[in-house]
């Protein structure tokens, strides 16, 4: 799990992808309360914005390469992730079974006999 997590080739499960997604959205309160903290008063906030987005970066790009890899499991292209309901869909639904044209089915290669 979490081989190449900053990769946007591949393919990967579900676990993996809602892992991704709770690792994201808690970066991303720690990076907003850093920045709240560094402010610590009105005079310091637009410094601290900034710090805040600059720590987002690597957070969105872990998240989107995750999610690519999730879309090629469904079978689709990883700007799909950006439509409105998708991250939903790549939440709960499962993945194509057997390799496809983004590379091996996940849970061949991990030896498991489910087919969730």
């Amino acid at each position: 799990m979490f081989k190449n997590p900053f990769s946007f080739e591949g393919r990967i499960r579900r676990t993996e992808y809602g892992l991704s997604f709770i690792i994201f959205a808690v970066g991303r309160v720690m990076s907003q309360l850093i920045a709240v903290g560094i402010a610590g008063n009105d005079k310091n906030l637009q410094g601290a914005m900034v710090f805040s987005y600059i720590l987002l970066i690597p957070l969105l790009w872990f998240f989107w390469a995750q999610g690519s890899k999730r879309c090629h499991d469904v079978g689709i292209s990883g700007w799909w992730q950006i439509v409105p309901f998708v991250p939903l869909f790549l939440l709960f639904g499962g993945g194509e079974k057997g390799s496809n044209r983004f590379g091996d089915d996940p849970k061949e290669s991990q030896g498991s006999r489910d087919n969730f």
